[in-house]
Protein backbone atom coordinates (compact mmCIF):
# COMPACT_ATOMS: atom_id res chain seq x y z
CA UNK A 1 0.00 0.00 0.00
CA UNK A 2 1.60 3.28 -1.26
CA UNK A 3 2.02 6.61 1.02
CA UNK A 4 0.19 9.26 -0.58
CA UNK A 5 0.60 12.72 0.89
CA UNK A 6 -1.73 15.61 -0.60
CA UNK A 7 -0.72 19.00 -0.41
CA UNK A 8 -4.17 21.17 -0.13
CA UNK A 9 -7.57 20.64 0.50
CA UNK A 10 -9.02 22.38 -1.79
CA UNK A 11 -11.69 20.92 -5.10
CA UNK A 12 -8.31 19.06 -6.65
CA UNK A 13 -6.95 18.16 -3.68
CA UNK A 14 -9.82 16.50 -2.03
CA UNK A 15 -10.84 14.74 -5.62
CA UNK A 16 -7.17 13.52 -5.71
CA UNK A 17 -6.57 12.10 -1.89
CA UNK A 18 -10.37 10.60 -2.12
CA UNK A 19 -9.42 8.92 -5.31
CA UNK A 20 -6.34 7.49 -4.47
CA UNK A 21 -7.41 6.14 -1.10
CA UNK A 22 -10.09 4.50 -3.24
CA UNK A 23 -7.48 2.74 -5.39
CA UNK A 24 -5.36 1.32 -2.37
CA UNK A 25 -3.02 3.94 -0.91
CA UNK A 26 -3.02 5.41 2.21
CA UNK A 27 -3.48 8.92 2.05
CA UNK A 28 -2.68 12.23 4.59
CA UNK A 29 -3.88 15.31 3.23
CA UNK A 30 -2.34 18.25 4.43
CA UNK A 31 -4.56 21.14 4.53
CA UNK A 32 -3.31 24.80 6.15
CA UNK A 33 -7.15 25.72 7.18
CA UNK A 34 -9.08 24.60 9.81
CA UNK A 35 -11.61 23.39 7.48
CA UNK A 36 -10.94 21.80 3.55
CA UNK A 37 -12.52 23.72 0.76
CA UNK A 38 -12.38 26.78 2.04
CA UNK A 39 -12.17 28.59 -1.64
CA UNK A 40 -15.34 26.37 -2.52
CA UNK A 41 -17.69 27.95 -0.25
CA UNK A 42 -17.29 31.72 -2.36
CA UNK A 43 -17.59 30.26 -5.35
CA UNK A 44 -20.81 30.88 -8.01
CA UNK A 45 -21.65 33.36 -5.39
CA UNK A 46 -21.81 30.88 -2.42
CA UNK A 47 -23.59 28.58 -4.49
CA UNK A 48 -20.61 26.74 -6.51
CA UNK A 49 -20.65 26.52 -9.67
CA UNK A 50 -19.50 22.68 -9.70
CA UNK A 51 -19.06 22.52 -13.65
CA UNK A 52 -20.52 22.94 -16.95
CA UNK A 53 -22.86 20.27 -18.82
CA UNK A 54 -21.25 20.11 -22.23
CA UNK A 55 -19.54 17.60 -23.93
CA UNK A 56 -15.56 17.36 -24.39
CA UNK A 57 -15.01 19.88 -27.49
CA UNK A 58 -17.23 22.56 -25.72
CA UNK A 59 -15.14 21.87 -22.68
CA UNK A 60 -11.77 22.49 -24.30
CA UNK A 61 -13.03 25.74 -26.18
CA UNK A 62 -13.66 27.21 -22.94
CA UNK A 63 -9.84 26.94 -22.39
CA UNK A 64 -7.62 29.88 -23.61
CA UNK A 65 -4.32 28.56 -21.55
CA UNK A 66 -2.90 25.37 -22.90
CA UNK A 67 -5.98 23.29 -23.84
CA UNK A 68 -4.14 20.22 -25.27
CA UNK A 69 -2.71 19.64 -22.25
CA UNK A 70 -6.06 18.49 -20.44
CA UNK A 71 -6.98 16.20 -23.56
CA UNK A 72 -6.40 13.07 -21.51
CA UNK A 73 -7.73 14.90 -18.25
CA UNK A 74 -11.24 15.58 -19.54
CA UNK A 75 -11.54 12.65 -21.61
CA UNK A 76 -10.61 10.26 -18.40
CA UNK A 77 -13.16 12.26 -16.04
CA UNK A 78 -15.62 14.78 -18.23
CA UNK A 79 -18.30 17.40 -17.47
CA UNK A 80 -20.84 14.13 -17.16
CA UNK A 81 -18.65 11.89 -14.68
CA UNK A 82 -18.11 15.09 -12.52
CA UNK A 83 -22.04 15.46 -12.32
CA UNK A 84 -23.03 11.58 -12.06
CA UNK A 85 -20.23 11.72 -9.40
CA UNK A 86 -21.78 14.23 -7.09
CA UNK A 87 -25.26 12.49 -7.76
CA UNK A 88 -23.83 9.18 -6.70
CA UNK A 89 -22.35 10.79 -3.53
CA UNK A 90 -25.88 11.95 -3.01
CA UNK A 91 -25.25 15.83 -4.01
CA UNK A 92 -28.33 16.68 -6.22
CA UNK A 93 -27.42 19.42 -9.31
CA UNK A 94 -29.60 20.97 -11.75
CA UNK A 95 -28.11 22.31 -15.30
CA UNK A 96 -29.35 26.68 -15.34
CA UNK A 97 -28.37 29.07 -18.37
CA UNK A 98 -25.12 28.87 -19.80
CA UNK A 99 -24.94 25.11 -19.17
CA UNK A 100 -23.85 26.10 -15.88
CA UNK A 101 -24.03 22.94 -13.24
CA UNK A 102 -25.60 23.91 -9.70
CA UNK A 103 -26.39 22.35 -6.27
CA UNK A 104 -29.80 21.87 -6.31
CA UNK A 105 -29.78 23.28 -2.70
CA UNK A 106 -27.84 26.40 -4.09
CA UNK A 107 -25.25 26.06 -1.22
CA UNK A 108 -21.51 25.40 -1.86
CA UNK A 109 -21.51 24.51 1.31
CA UNK A 110 -22.99 20.83 0.60
CA UNK A 111 -20.57 20.80 -2.46
CA UNK A 112 -17.25 21.16 0.14
CA UNK A 113 -19.08 18.93 2.54
CA UNK A 114 -19.88 16.38 0.02
CA UNK A 115 -15.90 15.97 -1.44
CA UNK A 116 -14.77 16.17 2.36
CA UNK A 117 -17.16 12.92 2.91
CA UNK A 118 -15.51 11.33 -0.03
CA UNK A 119 -11.91 11.76 1.32
CA UNK A 120 -12.63 10.86 4.77
CA UNK A 121 -15.25 7.53 3.94
CA UNK A 122 -12.38 6.50 1.77
CA UNK A 123 -10.09 7.00 4.38
CA UNK A 124 -8.04 9.99 4.50
CA UNK A 125 -5.98 11.04 7.18
CA UNK A 126 -6.60 15.23 7.19
CA UNK A 127 -4.15 17.28 8.83
CA UNK A 128 -4.12 21.03 9.78
CA UNK A 129 -0.54 21.59 8.55
CA UNK A 130 1.27 23.58 6.20
CA UNK A 131 3.79 22.06 4.05
CA UNK A 132 7.86 23.64 3.25
CA UNK A 133 9.55 21.22 2.19
CA UNK A 134 9.54 18.31 -0.31
CA UNK A 135 11.52 15.65 1.13
CA UNK A 136 13.61 13.69 -1.85
CA UNK A 137 15.69 10.85 -2.43
CA UNK A 138 17.88 9.28 -5.08
CA UNK A 139 16.11 11.56 -7.14
CA UNK A 140 12.55 10.47 -6.45
CA UNK A 141 9.79 11.82 -3.65
CA UNK A 142 10.38 10.75 -0.04
CA UNK A 143 8.12 12.80 1.97
CA UNK A 144 6.86 16.19 3.18
CA UNK A 145 8.61 18.34 5.95
CA UNK A 146 5.85 20.72 7.68
CA UNK A 147 6.46 24.47 8.96
CA UNK A 148 6.29 22.41 12.46
CA UNK A 149 8.82 20.33 11.87
CA UNK A 150 6.47 17.13 11.37
CA UNK A 151 7.92 14.86 8.74
CA UNK A 152 5.23 12.64 6.49
CA UNK A 153 6.90 10.02 4.67
CA UNK A 154 5.61 9.63 0.83
CA UNK A 155 6.00 7.59 -2.12
CA UNK A 156 3.98 10.05 -4.00
CA UNK A 157 3.48 13.73 -3.18
CA UNK A 158 0.34 15.53 -4.80
CA UNK A 159 1.07 19.20 -4.92
CA UNK A 160 -2.67 20.59 -4.60
CA UNK A 161 -2.39 24.32 -3.13
CA UNK A 162 -4.29 26.30 -5.50
CA UNK A 163 -2.84 29.74 -7.13
CA UNK A 164 -2.78 32.94 -5.63
CA UNK A 165 -6.27 34.32 -5.78
CA UNK A 166 -8.43 35.02 -3.30
CA UNK A 167 -5.47 34.69 -0.38
CA UNK A 168 -8.11 34.55 2.32
CA UNK A 169 -8.85 31.17 1.38
CA UNK A 170 -5.65 29.93 1.82
CA UNK A 171 -4.47 30.02 -1.73
CA UNK A 172 -0.74 32.19 -1.35
CA UNK A 173 0.96 30.60 -4.13
CA UNK A 174 2.65 28.07 -1.59
CA UNK A 175 2.54 25.00 -4.60
CA UNK A 176 4.42 27.41 -6.53
CA UNK A 177 7.48 28.06 -4.45
CA UNK A 178 7.71 23.54 -3.30
CA UNK A 179 7.58 23.45 -7.41
CA UNK A 180 10.10 25.30 -7.81
CA UNK A 181 12.51 24.12 -4.81
CA UNK A 182 12.76 21.19 -6.97
CA UNK A 183 13.10 22.10 -10.15
CA UNK A 184 9.96 23.25 -11.54
CA UNK A 185 9.77 26.30 -14.44
CA UNK A 186 6.76 28.42 -12.88
CA UNK A 187 5.35 30.73 -15.89
CA UNK A 188 4.10 34.54 -15.30
CA UNK A 189 1.05 34.49 -12.52
CA UNK A 190 -1.87 37.08 -13.29
CA UNK A 191 -5.04 37.16 -12.24
CA UNK A 192 -8.00 35.89 -14.68
CA UNK A 193 -11.93 36.14 -14.01
CA UNK A 194 -11.28 39.07 -12.02
CA UNK A 195 -12.64 42.73 -12.23
CA UNK A 196 -11.32 45.81 -14.42
CA UNK A 197 -9.91 49.26 -13.69
CA UNK A 198 -10.54 51.47 -16.63
CA UNK A 199 -9.11 55.26 -17.07
CA UNK A 200 -12.09 57.16 -17.64
CA UNK A 201 -13.05 58.89 -14.34
CA UNK A 202 -16.91 58.79 -14.75
CA UNK A 203 -16.25 55.19 -13.18
CA UNK A 204 -16.33 56.90 -9.83
CA UNK A 205 -19.46 58.87 -10.33
CA UNK A 206 -21.15 55.52 -11.47
CA UNK A 207 -19.50 53.62 -8.42
CA UNK A 208 -22.46 50.61 -7.05
CA UNK A 209 -24.12 50.77 -10.31
CA UNK A 210 -25.26 47.71 -11.46
CA UNK A 211 -26.72 47.03 -14.78
CA UNK A 212 -29.00 44.11 -16.09
CA UNK A 213 -29.70 42.66 -19.03
CA UNK A 214 -26.86 44.72 -20.98
CA UNK A 215 -24.52 43.49 -23.94
CA UNK A 216 -21.04 44.16 -23.25
CA UNK A 217 -18.84 43.90 -26.38
CA UNK A 218 -14.88 43.76 -25.47
CA UNK A 219 -12.04 44.88 -28.00
CA UNK A 220 -8.40 44.51 -28.32
CA UNK A 221 -6.92 46.91 -30.39
CA UNK A 222 -10.08 47.58 -32.26
CA UNK A 223 -11.03 44.24 -33.00
CA UNK A 224 -13.76 42.25 -31.16
CA UNK A 225 -12.58 39.53 -28.96
CA UNK A 226 -15.78 38.79 -26.29
CA UNK A 227 -19.47 39.63 -26.53
CA UNK A 228 -22.29 38.68 -24.02
CA UNK A 229 -25.71 39.67 -22.36
CA UNK A 230 -26.20 39.66 -18.75
CA UNK A 231 -25.42 41.56 -15.42
CA UNK A 232 -22.07 44.04 -14.82
CA UNK A 233 -21.21 46.49 -12.30
CA UNK A 234 -19.64 49.91 -11.56
CA UNK A 235 -16.69 50.08 -8.86
CA UNK A 236 -14.84 52.82 -8.04
CA UNK A 237 -12.01 51.52 -9.80
CA UNK A 238 -13.40 50.58 -13.19
CA UNK A 239 -16.18 47.61 -13.86
CA UNK A 240 -16.80 44.05 -12.38
CA UNK A 241 -19.43 41.83 -12.14
CA UNK A 242 -20.29 38.14 -14.18
CA UNK A 243 -20.13 39.69 -17.74
CA UNK A 244 -16.82 41.98 -16.50
CA UNK A 245 -15.17 38.92 -15.40
CA UNK A 246 -15.92 36.65 -17.97
CA UNK A 247 -14.35 39.40 -20.43
CA UNK A 248 -11.78 39.73 -18.25
CA UNK A 249 -10.32 35.87 -19.22
CA UNK A 250 -9.70 37.09 -22.38
CA UNK A 251 -7.73 40.25 -21.73
CA UNK A 252 -3.75 38.78 -21.84
CA UNK A 253 -1.41 41.70 -22.78
CA UNK A 254 -1.70 45.01 -21.68
CA UNK A 255 2.13 45.76 -22.20
CA UNK A 256 1.66 45.26 -25.97
CA UNK A 257 -2.17 45.58 -26.78
CA UNK A 258 -5.03 48.24 -26.07
CA UNK A 259 -8.66 47.36 -24.72
CA UNK A 260 -11.72 48.94 -24.38
CA UNK A 261 -15.43 47.74 -23.24
CA UNK A 262 -18.39 48.84 -25.43
CA UNK A 263 -22.17 48.46 -23.72
CA UNK A 264 -25.32 48.22 -24.97
CA UNK A 265 -27.54 49.63 -22.46
CA UNK A 266 -30.55 48.77 -24.68
CA UNK A 267 -29.65 45.31 -25.85
CA UNK A 268 -33.95 44.59 -26.86
CA UNK A 269 -34.01 47.72 -29.37
CA UNK A 270 -32.65 48.18 -32.79
CA UNK A 271 -31.14 51.08 -33.53
CA UNK A 272 -34.33 52.24 -35.82
CA UNK A 273 -36.90 50.82 -32.43
CA UNK A 274 -34.42 52.85 -29.99
CA UNK A 275 -35.03 56.40 -31.71
CA UNK A 276 -38.75 55.56 -32.06
CA UNK A 277 -38.21 55.14 -28.34
CA UNK A 278 -36.37 58.38 -27.93
CA UNK A 279 -39.04 60.13 -30.03
CA UNK A 280 -41.53 58.99 -27.76
CA UNK A 281 -40.25 59.81 -25.07
CA UNK A 282 -38.96 63.57 -25.84
CA UNK A 283 -42.53 64.53 -27.38
CA UNK A 284 -44.29 63.17 -23.98
CA UNK A 285 -41.57 65.42 -21.95
CA UNK A 286 -41.48 68.60 -24.73
CA UNK A 287 -41.54 71.05 -22.60
CA UNK A 288 -39.43 69.87 -20.39
CA UNK A 289 -35.69 69.90 -20.16
CA UNK A 290 -33.84 66.88 -21.28
CA UNK A 291 -31.99 65.62 -17.85
CA UNK A 292 -35.81 65.28 -16.34
CA UNK A 293 -36.78 63.28 -19.24
CA UNK A 294 -34.91 60.18 -19.39
CA UNK A 295 -35.64 58.47 -15.89
CA UNK A 296 -37.89 55.93 -17.88
CA UNK A 297 -35.05 54.89 -20.37
CA UNK A 298 -32.01 54.80 -17.68
CA UNK A 299 -30.96 54.57 -14.25
CA UNK A 300 -30.77 57.94 -12.40
CA UNK A 301 -27.45 57.24 -11.88
CA UNK A 302 -25.67 57.19 -15.11
CA UNK A 303 -27.96 60.09 -16.70
CA UNK A 304 -25.40 62.71 -16.02
CA UNK A 305 -22.85 60.63 -17.57
CA UNK A 306 -24.65 60.04 -20.91
CA UNK A 307 -25.35 63.86 -20.73
CA UNK A 308 -22.11 64.75 -20.57
CA UNK A 309 -20.85 62.23 -23.10
CA UNK A 310 -23.99 63.63 -25.10
CA UNK A 311 -22.16 67.31 -25.03
CA UNK A 312 -25.63 68.85 -25.16
CA UNK A 313 -26.60 71.81 -22.63
CA UNK A 314 -28.89 69.61 -19.77
CA UNK A 315 -31.60 71.93 -19.29
CA UNK A 316 -32.30 71.87 -22.82
CA UNK A 317 -35.94 71.97 -23.65
CA UNK A 318 -36.95 68.41 -25.68
CA UNK A 319 -38.89 69.91 -28.19
CA UNK A 320 -35.77 71.54 -29.73
CA UNK A 321 -33.81 68.30 -30.02
CA UNK A 322 -33.02 67.77 -33.51
CA UNK A 323 -33.05 64.83 -35.38
CA UNK A 324 -29.12 64.93 -35.56
CA UNK A 325 -28.76 64.95 -31.24
CA UNK A 326 -30.96 62.37 -30.86
CA UNK A 327 -29.28 60.17 -33.81
CA UNK A 328 -26.46 60.85 -31.15
CA UNK A 329 -27.71 59.70 -28.16
CA UNK A 330 -29.09 56.51 -29.66
CA UNK A 331 -24.87 55.94 -30.50
CA UNK A 332 -24.33 56.62 -27.22
CA UNK A 333 -26.78 54.16 -25.57
CA UNK A 334 -25.86 51.25 -27.93
CA UNK A 335 -22.10 51.90 -27.53
CA UNK A 336 -21.63 53.02 -24.01
CA UNK A 337 -17.43 52.77 -24.06
CA UNK A 338 -15.26 52.39 -21.51
CA UNK A 339 -11.05 52.21 -21.81
CA UNK A 340 -9.96 49.72 -19.86
CA UNK A 341 -5.52 49.69 -18.68
CA UNK A 342 -5.68 46.87 -16.23
CA UNK A 343 -7.03 43.74 -14.47
CA UNK A 344 -7.80 44.37 -11.44
CA UNK A 345 -5.32 42.45 -8.24
CA UNK A 346 -4.65 39.02 -8.09
CA UNK A 347 -6.16 39.24 -4.76
CA UNK A 348 -9.53 39.99 -6.26
CA UNK A 349 -9.23 37.40 -8.96
CA UNK A 350 -11.60 34.10 -9.42
CA UNK A 351 -8.95 32.04 -10.76
CA UNK A 352 -4.79 32.39 -11.55
CA UNK A 353 -3.59 32.47 -14.61
CA UNK A 354 -0.15 30.88 -14.80
CA UNK A 355 1.97 28.40 -12.79
CA UNK A 356 3.76 25.38 -12.93
CA UNK A 357 4.76 24.81 -17.10
CA UNK A 358 2.59 22.26 -18.58
CA UNK A 359 5.87 20.98 -20.16
CA UNK A 360 7.09 19.39 -17.32
CA UNK A 361 4.02 17.07 -15.95
CA UNK A 362 2.87 14.51 -17.89
CA UNK A 363 -0.75 15.22 -19.27
CA UNK A 364 -1.78 11.17 -19.29
CA UNK A 365 -0.94 11.32 -15.15
CA UNK A 366 -0.43 14.41 -14.34
CA UNK A 367 3.07 13.22 -12.67
CA UNK A 368 6.53 15.56 -12.97
CA UNK A 369 8.84 14.78 -15.90
CA UNK A 370 11.66 16.42 -13.53
CA UNK A 371 10.84 14.28 -10.50
CA UNK A 372 9.31 11.00 -9.94
CA UNK A 373 6.68 10.53 -7.69
CA UNK A 374 5.78 13.96 -7.70
CA UNK A 375 2.19 15.03 -8.93
CA UNK A 376 -0.16 18.00 -9.73
CA UNK A 377 -3.54 18.97 -9.50
CA UNK A 378 -5.79 22.21 -10.00
CA UNK A 379 -4.66 25.49 -10.20
CA UNK A 380 -1.54 24.91 -9.21
CA UNK A 381 -0.77 23.94 -13.12
CA UNK A 382 -0.64 26.68 -15.88
CA UNK A 383 -3.77 25.81 -17.22
CA UNK A 384 -7.41 28.31 -16.73
CA UNK A 385 -10.55 28.06 -18.47
CA UNK A 386 -13.67 31.11 -18.87
CA UNK A 387 -16.57 31.43 -16.25
CA UNK A 388 -19.17 28.56 -16.39
CA UNK A 389 -17.48 26.10 -14.43
CA UNK A 390 -14.70 24.95 -16.60
CA UNK A 391 -12.09 25.91 -14.00
CA UNK A 392 -13.42 23.23 -11.38
CA UNK A 393 -13.81 21.07 -13.80
CA UNK A 394 -10.30 21.01 -14.87
CA UNK A 395 -9.38 20.07 -10.55
CA UNK A 396 -11.97 17.64 -11.03
CA UNK A 397 -10.45 16.45 -14.10
CA UNK A 398 -6.55 16.85 -13.31
CA UNK A 399 -7.20 15.56 -9.66
CA UNK A 400 -8.78 11.96 -10.71
CA UNK A 401 -5.25 11.74 -12.49
CA UNK A 402 -3.00 12.61 -10.01
CA UNK A 403 -4.81 10.40 -7.36
CA UNK A 404 -5.04 7.44 -9.44
CA UNK A 405 -1.77 6.91 -10.90
CA UNK A 406 0.02 7.94 -7.80
CA UNK A 407 -2.12 5.61 -5.82
CA UNK A 408 -1.06 2.84 -8.79
CA UNK A 409 2.52 3.95 -9.31
CA UNK A 410 5.30 0.95 -8.69
CA UNK A 411 8.34 2.17 -6.64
Amino acid sequence: MPNVVVIGGGASGLMAAGTAAYYGANVTLLEKNSRTGRKILVTGKGRCNITNNCDKDTFIANVPTNPRFLYSAINNFDCQDTIDFFNDLGLETKTERGNRVFPVSDKAMDVADTLYTFAKHNGVKIIESTAKVILTSEGKVSGVLDTKGNKYDADCVIIATGGMSYPGTGSTGDGYKLAKTVGHTITEIKPSLVGLISSDEFCKELQGLSLKNVNLTTYENGKEIFSEQGEMLFTHQGVSGPLVLSASSHMRNFEKKSYKISIDLKPALSEEKLDLRLQKDFSEHKNNQINNSLGKLLPKKIIPVVLKMWGIDPTKKCNSITKEERQELNKILKNFTVKIKSLGSIKEAIITSGGVSTKEISPKTMESKILSGLFFCGEVIDVDAYTGGFNLQIAFSTGRLAGYYSAIKEG
